[in-house]
């Protein structure tokens, strides 16, 4: 793609990455294949290439962004499947990662826009917040169906919907300790509590940390840590999303001078995608850019330092699991094959749903923000998964969880919690009334 940018606009970083990303499209259009919401809504705009466009023609002519390509660019859900997809390497991530940023700049949205996005990026950052909002949900769930009513209160009606009745206790997993490693210790390495995930799932972390252990791996949880930064990064929030950035790899650099680590360990792969890529958000800091490229070149997707322990197989357990790949697991951080090599040695029968490339549309906060093609998303990923006629669903992202859980009364559960069952742990919770427990 040709570009035009004036020597005085490339002297800003940003746009002279975003236009060394833009001359590498080549208008192809294999990412209007992959992508969901093109999929979904069949608008050129919509799609990756139609984005691109957009962005290029904002950020070569120096304007603010407007109406138009807010709604285009509110629409992506970084699923990354163009990425993955596009046979020239278009770096669309962090094309779109820079318009957002951008538009939260330039950009006056309606005021209940801003109220949402405000309230989102102040409550789901914070456990205590978040458990305390979804707590205070059951008041304002009645009112749902009048709020989805208003295009400006749908969100709110959404928030009150996607609250989950009832929450489990904290875990005591959740508190900073150091947890030993039982016989011969073969790693030590530190585990990402995260935000939404301890109230929504302890169980996850809780399933982690009791199977590395046991295989000899000590796993610390640091004191200080705070969210990923990934859900204000995708709302263009930069300082809010570095601010968390700059935490935690203070909080990582400690743990590893004072004890060293093999990995960071992460179960939510959102999160992970985000972290991994902390080293690129953090590149123009002088203090902190070496650091975050260590950080995140220790970054691990749990199934992905598993697959290095080379566990023992298992006897055949005649569980079918379908297996959903989170668009942040298989499209982000390009991990395809490790989870399901794991469940299948660990004695399950794994099945791949058709469409497994596609969101399943909870991507962060795209559930609130755009129910009505989250919603079209979520209806045709559980026509998918329910066709393989499964008895248990796993996944590796807490926000594909909660969202597909809603659609489903098939079980779901995280990967990680079904190897901790199959390795001498307990039966998952949500597993103990099926036949099959």
């Amino acid at each position: 793609m040709q570009t035009n940018f004036t020597p005085a606009q490339l002297a800003d970083p940003h746009v002279a990455e975003s236009e060394q990303i833009l001359r590498k499209c080549v208008h192809c259009g294999f990412c209007t294949a992959t992508c969901p919401t093109y999929v979904t809504l069949g608008n050129e705009l919509d799609s990756p290439r139609g984005r691109i466009y957009l962005i290029k023609d904002m950020l070569e002519n120096g304007r603010p962004a407007d109406a138009e390509v807010v709604t285009h660019i509110d629409r992506c859900l970084s699923c990354l499947a163009c990425v993955t997809t596009c046979p020239s390497g278009v770096d669309y991530m962090h094309l779109v990662d820079h318009a957002r940023a951008h538009i939260e700049k330039t950009y006056k949205r309606p005021f209940m826009n801003r109220l949402v996005r405000a309230i989102l990026a102040a409550v789901l950052p914070y456990p205590d917040r978040f458990r305390l909002a979804i707590r205070l949900s059951s008041v304002g769930r009645p009112l749902a169906g009048l709020l989805r009513r208003s295009p400006a209160l749908k969100p709110f009606a959404s928030m009150l919907m996607l609250a989950p009745r009832r929450i489990p206790p904290a875990s005591v997993y959740a508190a900073p300790a150091s947890h030993a490693a039982a016989g011969e210790k073969r790693g030590r390495v530190a585990i990402l509590t995260g935000c939404a995930q301890p109230v929504l799932d302890p169980g996850i972390n809780e399933a982690t940390i009791k199977l590395l252990t046991r295989l000899g791996v000590e796993v610390v949880v640091p004191e200080g840590e705070s969210c990923c930064g990934s859900l204000v990064h995708h709302m263009g929030r930069e300082e809010q999303a570095l601010a968390s950035a700059r935490a935690n790899v203070d909080v990582w650099t400690s743990e590893l001078e004072k004890g060293g680590l093999d990995a960071i360990i992460i179960t939510a792969s959102g999160c992970g995608t985000t972290i991994k890529d902390y080293g690129h958000m953090l590149r123009l800091d002088p203090v902190y850019a070496e650091k975050a490229a260590r950080i995140s070149s220790l970054a691990k997707d749990v199934t992905e330092y598993l697959a290095s322990l080379d566990l023992p197989a298992q006897m055949p357990k005649g569980i079918i699991v379908a297996y959903h790949s989170a668009c942040s697991m298989q499209h982000g951080q390009r991990i395809t094959m490790a989870p399901k090599q794991l469940l299948k040695a660990a004695g399950f029968n794994v099945r791949d749903p058709a469409e497994g490339h596609l969101c399943c549309g909870s991507a962060g906060t795209y559930n609130v923000m755009q129910s009505d093609i989250s919603e079209a998303l979520k209806s045709r990923k559980v026509r998918n998964i329910e066709a393989t006629k499964p008895d248990v669903i796993a996944t590796g992202n807490i926000g594909c969880m909660m969202q597909i859980t809603t659609g489903t009364a098939i079980p779901i559960v995280h990967t990680v919690q079904l190897l901790d069952w199959a390795y001498g742990g307990d039966i998952p919770e949500k597993l103990k009334d099926l036949p099959l427990a």
